[in-house]
């Protein structure tokens, strides 16, 4: 049988099910990651399951989100996370080392290996050949107390990448691209793999700002082959022993495809508010910024950062914009330092800031009432910068540092065709991994630091027969996780305080969610297409899960988050008539009666006292999923298997 090289890399981890799309399969896990934001709740919940060390051939730590440390509570939470690292046997990357992304995609990823990480752009380290997938914390902590990971069996996505890019067209125009064929719910249950002679003109780090952005597709997962040109990243970082080569079959069959002709990809832009709201620069070049950001998991290599400061060369940031460069990791900020580029950017009026994730996650650098911020991050949903009423727009760095000059959305006629930005791959990378933190081989006496801000984390019960209650809040389509749980940099360091947390649920749309949820003592939330997209933060199911919330009701839901609510026993339904949506109304009373019978179907029945009807919805689950559920979570049901 001919294989698709993600199907190749699946066979090869398959632990339980069978390859057939729509079928749960599990998969073993080599790698983890975590980060700050997602970390804590990850190890809380390792630490429960009462395993000694980490069953991975690797798993890191990163710190890159929660930087600010206006309090004490994020350096608690990273003090937590390096003892429990040390005690677990888990390596521990300090703040200041870099975004885990770039970070891992740089020091730790391996061709032909599966990566889980509590980040939903994990997929980044695909351009490295890897299957890596974004998660929930649980499923983390799941992986790395060696449990296997259970997804849908995916549809392969082919697509074919012809030519070359032009000069000023780049890796983000190529996603940019995809996301505008196929937009924020079409990759759903669905890996992107990319295949064709115009892979070979992609390095490994333009890769990875193709399979990052994939996350915003809703994909499970995006993947390049292992080739030449990963062999040649793999020898600058010092790895040539992890090289190995990887590729479809030749005649694999796949579900989709789509072509891209390199050679005729003009320069992307995304306009407000959604990363598939993609259309040609041209149609709105000349639009002017007051903000410009540089960086992210997405744009801020090596490569990247070398282009933009022979851009900046010798000119100045317009008087009208603030720009701001975050560096991916130390070894790309000292690379840049070392050789020059680094005092072209400064010189240019732009302000640097640390290695980390920063102003993409709303971690400072907020814009100006109604400011226009050109960003070359991966999500420009409304709010997500920190200012409401602010126009993101996501673009290369290339026409991002352009427009820095200009003070407007650059063109074509702004684009200097003497700059040089064939920037090359270099021989060696500079190599420190000294903030890196290796695990204690005698981790007994090792004591893990909690500070106060650490609270337990919300645990279900056994899934009742009748379930139910008010539908506490109503809200539409494309409903995002920092929508459900705002993660601006004031809430940030309570990442590890759900009660706290769960007082700003819903905040940034409705005030009174978090009341109404305790007046009524739990309820039901309904909801329209794509409900829980963006990031994988488990903490959009933990807050209302320590709210009372029993079930989501939408017309579908984003795959990261689905599983979110599932893990931690939150029921959730999909219409079978979507048009039932419109006929529910916020404060009707609803009520599953018999559920645990009817989970032995596909379709439960939903009553609406309040209004005297009935509707048909799906719960499409494994029986593993089932299990999971009744058992009111993931948790609570390892906790069976392991006993």
């Amino acid at each position: 049988m001919k294989l698709t090289l993600a199907e190749k890399i699946i066979k090869s981890h398959l632990v339980s099910g069978e390859m057939k799309p729509g079928e749960e399969i599990g998969i073993k896990i080599d790698q983890t990651l975590t980060q700050d934001s997602t970390g804590t709740m990850a190890y809380l919940q390792f630490e429960a399951m009462g395993i000694d060390r980490v069953k991975t051939k690797l798993s890191v730590a990163y710190i890159d989100h929660n930087m600010l440390q206006s309090g004490p509570e994020n350096a608690d939470d990273h003090l937590y996370i390096q003892t429990v690292a040390k005690k677990h046997g888990i390596y521990f990357s300090k703040p200041g080392n870099g975004i885990c992304h770039q970070v891992h995609l740089e020091r730790f990823s391996v061709p032909g290996d599966t990566l889980l990480g509590s980040d939903s752009h994990t997929p980044t380290c695909g351009g490295m050949g890897m299957l890596a997938i974004g998660a929930g914390g649980l499923d983390v902590a799941v992986a790395m107390a060696g449990g296997e990971y259970n997804i849908i069996m995916p549809g392969i996505v082919n697509v074919e990448l012809k030519g070359k890019l032009k000069k000023f067209s780049s890796a983000k125009d190529v996603i940019l691209e995809v996301l505008k064929h196929f937009t924020v719910k079409g990759g759903v249950n669905k890996i992107f793999e990319y295949t064709g002679e115009g892979v070979s003109s992609l390095s490994v780090p333009e890769r990875g700002t193709i399979t990052n952005m994939g996350a915003e597709l809703g994909a499970t997962a995006s993947i390049f082959p292992s080739d030449e040109r990963t062999l040649e990243f793999l020898k600058a970082q010092g790895r040539e022993k992890d090289f190995v080569e990887l590729k479809a079959d030749e005649g694999a069959r796949y579900s989709e495809k789509i072509t891209i002709d390199l050679e005729q990809l003009e320069p992307n832009i995304a306009l407000p508010h959604s990363p598939d709201a993609v259309v040609p620069l041209s149609q709105v070049q000349g639009k002017k910024v007051t903000q410009v950001a540089i960086g992210s998991c997405t744009n801020s290599s090596y490569m990247d950062l070398m282009k933009v400061a022979n851009i900046l060369d010798g000119h100045t940031v317009h008087e009208n914009v603030s720009l701001v460069i975050s560096p991916g990791s130390k070894q790309v900020l000292t690379m840049i330092a070392n050789n020059g580029a680094l005092a072209k950017i400064i010189s240019s009026g732009a302000r640097i800031l640390e290695s980390g994730c920063g102003p993409c996650i709303g971690m400072g650098q907020a814009p100006s009432t109604d400011g226009v911020s050109l960003r070359t991050f991966n999500r420009n949903f409304k709010g997500r910068c920190g200012t409401e009423s602010a126009e993101v727009y996501l673009v290369s760095p290339e026409v991002a540092a352009f427009s820095a000059i200009k003070g407007y959305i650059a063109g074509k006629e702004d684009f200097d065709e003497n700059i040089d930005l064939n920037i090359e791959i270099p021989k060696e990378f500079l190599i420190n991994d000294n903030m890196v933190i290796s695990p204690a081989e005698d981790f007994k006496d090792i004591e893990v630091v909690r500070g106060p801000n650490i609270k337990p984390f919300p645990k279900n019960k056994n899934l009742e027969d009748t379930t139910g209650g008010k539908v506490l809040i109503k809200v539409g389509d494309h409903v995002t996780t920092d929508t459900i749980m705002p993660s601006n940099a004031k809430l940030l360091p309570y990442r590890s305080n759900i009660p706290y947390l769960s007082e700003f649920c819903f905040s940034q749309i409705d005030k009174d969610f978090t009341k109404r949820a305790k007046e009524n003592g739990g309820g039901v939330i309904l909801a329209g297409k794509n409900y829980g997209q963006g990031s994988s933060r488990e903490h959009a199911a933990l807050a209302p899960l320590y709210l009372g919330i029993k079930a989501v009701i939408a017309k579908s839901f984003a795959r990261i988050h689905k599983s979110n609510l599932i893990n931690n026993g939150i029921i959730p339904l999909t219409f079978v008539n979507e048009e039932d949506y419109e006929g529910i109304d916020m404060m009707d009373e609803i009520i599953i009666n018999h559920l645990l019978s009817q989970l032995k179907s596909d379709i439960i029945i939903v009553e609406n006292k309040t209004k005297n009807k009935r509707y048909e919805t799906k719960l499409t689950l494994s029986d593993r999923s089932v299990e999971i559920l009744k058992a009111g979570g993931l948790l609570n049901f390892m906790s069976q298997v392991i006993k």
